[in-house]
């Protein structure tokens, strides 16, 4: 058995906070246009429909950072016990735990070799019915957008798996890892959910839920009637708000304000724009491509960019920058990955 290193998994991806501020952003200001996540092809039968792949969510407005009490910034480090000492990133190697305290050391170049082919294809190999999906599969949404070109098949294939009450079930390939994806359409617009692999399911039998007695009849009929007396035609947006991260932030500023526990804050940091100017119009640009139009370059590409790489974790950013065959990546942290995916 090799010498044992500490093997976890990559941190997870830090969330892009905005900073406390008592001042609005410009109303003229637009927002970033989205850069897509992914660009291929949905491949069936004789059609190939050029599409881009843009994440349904973003990440959320504020996270908390750890700082010390002078406000300097902290980071985390992965530490040896037996040594005693902090690890740089070529010292650290994955692991496959096979009982406590063993491991079997796996490289970056056996991962390599077990990788899929790499494709721009989305593999779209059967329809089912929608309500044979249980949303229980669903792991992270995005939207599909065709490309300026390719709208007319985009809108044929959405109105007929809509009409069809069909989601297609589809393969794709993405930094190294092969997906299984539910692609469905409503109101035109394509979106397409990563699945889970079945394994990764529970089911009811497996939290406790097995055979339950069924409940007396009158009582269910009462029941209904309080349900009907309180339902609401469509879902009320409102409620889907993240209450603790706005008294959060409303917390935040109003110490900046006061000048209380402020630390460590240069005279010349730009205040932060208010949430709603970093919302990216998502649905504008599907607008403009279903329109046949192609979305006008973002001044803020780099930028963009950035944040887009900054969310992925250090395996991921690895896996894109073999993709690219930047040297000595194998040597390189999750910053300087970042960096050095950044200036290609």
């Amino acid at each position: 058995m090799p010498r044992k290193k500490r093997a976890g998994q990559d941190q997870q991806p830090d969330h892009n906070d905005n900073k406390a501020s008592g001042q609005e952003g410009s109303e003229n200001q637009s927002p970033p246009q989205p850069r897509p996540f992914w660009s291929g092809v949905i491949a069936f039968g004789l059609v190939s429909l050029p599409v881009s792949l843009f994440p349904a969510n973003r990440s959320a407005a504020s996270s908390l950072k750890m700082v010390d009490r002078d406000g300097t910034p902290v980071s985390r480090r992965y530490f040896c016990e037996k040594e005693g000492k902090a690890l740089t990133s070529d010292e650290i190697v994955r692991g496959y735990e096979i009982d406590q305290d063993h491991f079997i050391v796996v490289s970056d170049h056996e991962l390599d070799a077990l990788s899929p082919d790499k494709t721009r294809e989305i593999d779209l190999r059967r329809f089912v019915p929608l309500d044979e999906i249980n949303p229980v599969f669903f792991d992270r949404g995005y939207f599909l957008a065709p490309d300026t070109d390719a709208t007319k098949a985009y809108r044929l294939l959405a109105k007929s798996m809509e009409d069809e009450q069909r989601a297609g079930i589809a393969t794709f390939v993405m930094r190294g890892k092969e997906y299984i994806i539910a692609i469905l359409a409503e109101k035109g617009i394509l979106r397409a959910e990563t699945l889970r692999f079945h394994d990764e399911i529970r089911s009811p039998r497996d939290v406790g839920l097995g055979q339950l007695q069924k409940p007396d009849s009158q009582l269910v009929g009462e029941w209904k009637k309080a349900i009907r007396s309180n339902s609401d035609q469509t879902l009320d947006r409102s409620l889907l708000v993240d209450r603790q991260t706005r008294r959060t932030l409303e917390l935040a500023r109003k110490k900046l304000k006061a000048g209380k526990d402020v630390v460590n804050v240069p005279e010349d940091t730009p205040a932060a724009e208010e949430e709603e100017s970093n919302v990216i119009d998502l649905m504008q640009v599907l607008k403009e491509r279903l329109q046949g139009k192609a979305p006008p370059a973002s001044s803020n590409k780099a930028e963009a960019n950035s944040e887009q790489l900054d969310s992925l974790s250090r395996d991921e950013l690895y896996r894109l920058a073999t993709e690219k065959d930047i040297p000595r990546r194998s040597k390189m942290n999750k910053q300087e990955l970042i960096s050095a995916l950044g200036s290609r």
